[in-house]
């Protein structure tokens, strides 16, 4: 079994690494729903409504750091 530490500044909610990365409120959310190849597996994962995303899968789909400070 794979243990995720949920502390870990490398996960994050959707909504925090869209704004992290200056994308609007629901990007990541539209880009999964229209192309979710884009993300690496394992980068991203529904878990009820809420959408969890690391940092490697927002660096793969903007195809660029974080333009904000973790």
């Amino acid at each position: 079994m794979v243990k995720i530490n949920l502390n870990d500044s490398d996960i994050m909610s959707s909504q925090e690494a869209a704004k992290l990365w200056g994308k609007a409120p629901d990007y990541v959310r539209q880009v999964l729903r229209s192309n979710p190849n884009r993300f690496p597996q394992g980068t991203v994962r529904l878990i009820g409504r809420q959408i969890i995303v690391t940092r490697e899968g927002m660096e793969a789909v903007t195809g660029h750091k974080s333009i904000k400070k973790f």
